[in-house]
């Protein structure tokens, strides 16, 4: 075959690139559009664990909590509860890393880092939506970062509030707006660093975390240079009100430790509000918001798989590490009130102040930095992918050396709106559940993978579970209704209307959705589960299969279809002549696409089912035996009517098949290379009335025999070209509509038998049209044919045997009574005939004479020639093939002209007056 030499990973496949163009792709290397097509490298990957991984990732989680906070939670919260905190906040952070090291070792990894990963892991639903959450996160973790800095300066330069005048260096006025002014500065720096320079600034990271560590490194040792001091603090409370605080710094202290073992939460002086452990908790956890970081340089890393896993998880070791030694510190050597009264207090015990100071200064300033860069690469990766529309269009403009300056310009507005809130930890908490809400649904990415059992799922990181995506779901969900359950349940609303939004509107792309993998994983374990052996006249639904040979002229009978299965199977199957024998490759296998878009567009809920065979019937056949699997197969096989009627062209008549502007898809959109003139060209023009057939009338009629010899009902639908109020937008709900069952053998005057397995079947389908959206308001008539002339009254008894089924059998439906004597007065033989056995279900052997078939034609005229469609009965064809053309005459004559009409022959109990 030709396409057997194909590159396994040729471009546009599954969404990769070939091999030596992704090991190329820089960080800022995202889809172009929602097809799957990449942005080609610019330069070979470089970096490998500890420049790329762990630098980043220590900086990001070394920010304003290290120098700012680590006295505030060990103050409020007391060290034992602080150090269970941070055990709380690093073994969700731990859950999620192994869930992120297993995404990011399965295959290539490309640029956009944890939102790519997210994305092309759950679909462009959930990665949207995901995705936005996590830019949502970046910007306010910028915001607090630029505010920590701002109070770090503050609590350098700022003036004193009890004194009138400048002193020294502190120059600088302080209140809400001069916070918001020196924040927007500092926010000001940020854009220009990262619209002109964020590759120089990237260069410098080993530098900053060199001088991150030095001021560390002093905070430890100064406990050994410096002595025991007491300082008074003065803060401003409410109503202007001025509060000294005596506070210490003991030195190494056992008495110390002891009184700082248990909690004291009291009132915080930034926020005036009392603190909780919820509160402190959430200030603290913004340390653990840098996890990602390795992960994000994806796009750069040498070795991702190895790199990411190696250097995320020693980056947390690190860091947890130096974090605890830092509470049982500052527990052993200063009292409470210099905890929770001076968040810089570092800085007042340092062996030399400026060191901590410029620790402040680099690690604030480089993770307000790395939240810009990472929430401006996220937005154009969004803008790219064609997610939200017209709204991050322009997000996706980058400059000529590839900086979206535009998403940076989008990110700096956003923080410049989260400014405003004036102190850090007034928004803690909201950042916290942000980035617990993104942590979840990374957990939620590999526990789906997981569950799916999808054989391409083989991460090369293999220390995890689905127990423990489960616990680090959870976990998180927990924690951020501990923390705040306003903002908790507010960001879960955002996210599924987000996910909803995108669902209905975003293109069908083809990055693959876990939903599908979870839905085939469910559905194949409760298909096995259907046992056929446990079917229940009670619980019968029809499965039908409707036989369409051109679409363009049966629309109109697939919509009714569609109303007629109750929740049940609905199959379109189509037959293409031909031989395999005779053909290079399997045509059908073509066609499955042009008919699932067609099935789209009508809005019906239908799977299609096509094979190739040397005849229509021969073909019939197979897809009655093979079609649908376990207890889900066809049960009733529907036909169009074998006439002489010139069929209608539906796509001429429907605006969404003649609209060009429609389903042409725009740029970027999925179609699955199915685009409205492709649908067009690929079904045929209906047949006119010279054209030849596919059917002869023996092999329509043999198929209708082989159906029933299977033990399929079969129904034969008339004239539906005429029936209105079926397409996908209409809002008919059937108040205006009749349907008339007419359920006795009308070629059979001799029977009067109206509980036999068929009659019951055609009262079946007549219901459950009447309980579908667009039938349920119709009313249901059953007319009763009588001989009222004739010496036996036999009619009466059976009209009351009737009323009493339908009472049994809980059907709504009116009774008329027919007298048919005038019809049947021309029931008769024509010459060469055989008559039937009297009382005989099935159709004689005879010729029925024209006058008869005009009269039975003329008695359903006259009274259901209002009715929107009308239930008959199907007799059994003959036996023999050489009556086939006399058959189809005799019900042709009975439905002439009737308007649309279903002929039903049913050989399955579905129902009983037991129920």
């Amino acid at each position: 075959m030709s396409n057997e030499h194909t590159p396994l990973l040729s471009a546009g496949v599954c969404g990769l690139t070939p091999c030596p163009v992704v090991c190329g792709m820089g960080s800022e290397a995202t889809p172009e559009s929602g097809s799957g097509t990449q942005t080609p490298a610019e330069g070979p990957r470089k970096l490998n664990t500890f420049f790329g991984v762990m630098v980043p990732t220590i900086l990001s989680m070394f920010s304003i909590v290290l120098f700012l906070r680590t006295g505030f939670v060990v103050g409020h919260a007391g060290l034992l509860q602080g150090l269970l905190m941070l055990l709380v906040a690093y073994t969700i952070v731990s859950l999620t890393i192994l869930s992120i090291c297993a995404i990011s070792t399965n295959g290539a990894v490309q640029g956009g880092g944890a939102y790519f990963m997210i994305s092309r892991s759950l679909g462009p639903e959930f990665g949207g939506s995901i995705g936005l959450m996590f830019f949502l996160a970046k910007v306010c973790a910028c915001g607090v970062y630029v505010l920590g800095l701002v109070e770090a300066i503050l609590d350098t330069f700022g003036v004193d509030p009890e004194s009138s005048v400048s002193e020294g260096v502190r120059v600088l006025p302080q209140g809400y707006w001069y916070t918001v002014l020196y924040a927007s500065v500092i926010l000001q720096l940020c854009l220009l660093v990262c619209l002109v320079g964020a590759h120089i600034f990237s260069r410098t990271a080993l530098f900053i975390l060199v001088v991150v560590t030095i001021s560390v490194l002093t905070i430890f040792i100064s406990p050994l240079a410096v002595g025991h001091m007491d300082f008074v603090i003065t803060h401003m409370g409410p109503g202007n009100q001025t509060h000294h605080y005596n506070v210490s710094y003991t030195g190494f202290s056992v008495s110390t430790l002891r009184k700082n073992l248990g909690p004291e939460y009291s009132m915080d002086y930034s926020t005036n509000t009392v603190m909780s452990f919820a509160t402190v908790f959430a200030v603290m956890f913004t340390s653990c918001t840098g996890i990602m970081a390795g992960a994000n340089m994806s796009g750069e890393l040498r070795t991702p798989s190895v790199s990411i896993p190696k250097g995320t998880i020693i980056a947390v070791f690190y860091t947890f590490t130096v974090y605890a030694l830092l509470f049982i510190l500052v527990s052993s050597i200063c009292d409470r009130g210099l905890l929770t009264q001076d968040y810089g207090f570092f800085q007042r015990i340092s062996v030399w102040s400026p060191f901590v100071t410029i620790g402040v200064y680099c690690a604030s300033l480089s993770a307000a930095m790395c939240s810009m860069i990472g929430a401006s690469r996220i937005l154009h990766a969004l803008a790219l992918d064609h997610l939200f529309g017209l709204p991050l269009a322009p997000a996706a403009i980058k400059s000529n050396s590839g900086n979206p300056w535009v998403a940076v310009l989008y990110t700096w507005g956003m923080v410049q709106c989260v400014v405003f809130a004036g102190q850090l930890n007034a928004i803690a908490g909201l950042v916290t559940v942000f980035y617990l809400l993104a942590y979840a649904a990374v957990d939620l990415a590999c526990l789906a993978l997981e569950w799916a059992s999808a054989p391409n799922f083989r991460p090369t990181f293999q220390v995890f579970s689905w127990h423990t995506c489960l616990l680090g779901i959870v976990s998180c969900l927990v924690m951020m209704f501990v923390i705040n359950p306003v903002y908790s349940s507010a960001s879960i609303v955002l996210l599924l209307l987000l996910l909803l939004f995108l669902h209905y509107r975003v293109p069908t792309s083809s990055w693959g959705y876990i939903s599908q993998a979870l839905i085939f994983h469910q559905v194949r374990k409760y298909l096995l589960m259907l046992d056929v052996r446990k079917d229940h006249v009670k619980f019968w639904r029809p499965q039908v299969l409707l036989m369409v040979a051109n679409p363009r002229s049966s629309c109109q009978l697939i919509h009714f279809v569609n109303q007629l299965k109750k929740g049940g199977l609905f199959v379109l199957g189509h037959v293409q002549l031909g031989d395999l024998d005779t053909l290079p490759s399997d045509p059908v296998q073509q066609q499955y696409n042009f008919w699932l878009t067609l099935v789209d567009k009508l809005g019906v809920k239908a799977f299609v089912d096509l094979t190739l065979s040397l005849s229509v019937r021969q073909g019939t056949q197979h897809l009655l035996r093979i079609t649908g699997l376990g207890g889900m197969k066809p049960n009733t096989l529907v036909l169009g009517f074998y006439d002489n009627c010139t069929p209608e062209d539906y796509f001429l008549q429907d605006t969404e098949f003649c609209d060009s502007s429609v389903g042409t898809g725009s740029d970027g959109d999925y179609n699955f290379g199915v685009d409205l003139p492709s649908l067009q060209a690929h079904f045929a023009p209906v047949r006119h009335v010279e054209s030849p057939r596919w059917l002869t009338p023996e092999e329509y009629v043999g198929i209708i025999s082989d159906a029933i010899k299977m033990s399929k009902n079969v129904c034969l639908g008339r004239y539906f070209f005429q029936l209105e109020g079926e397409g996908r937008d209409s809002k008919v709900d059937g108040t205006d509509r009749t349907i008339d069952v007419w359920p006795l053998n009308l070629l059979q005057p001799g029977s009067r038998d109206c509980v036999d397995v068929c009659s019951l079947f055609l009262l079946q389908m007549a219901c459950v049209l009447n309980m579908s959206s667009r039938w349920r308001h119709a009313r249901m008539r059953i007319f009763l044919n009588v001989e009222s002339d004739s010496s036996d009254q036999g009619w009466v008894v059976d009209e009351e045997t009737f009323r009493e089924l339908l009472r049994k059998l809980r059907i709504r439906a009116s009774i008329k009574i027919v007298p048919w004597d005038a019809a049947v007065q021309h029931y008769g033989v024509r010459p060469g005939g055989q008559a039937g056995e009297e009382g005989s279900t099935t159709t004689p052997s005879q010729a029925l004479s024209e006058e008869f078939l005009s009269a039975v034609n003329s008695l359903l005229m006259e009274h259901s020639s209002q009715a929107a469609v009308r239930f008959l009965y199907l007799p059994r064809p003959p036996a023999h093939s050489t009556r086939s053309q006399q058959y189809l005459a005799q019900l042709e004559a009975l439905t002439h002209s009737l308007g649309p009409t279903l002929l039903i022959h049913g050989v399955t109990r579905v129902t009983c007056t037991e129920l």
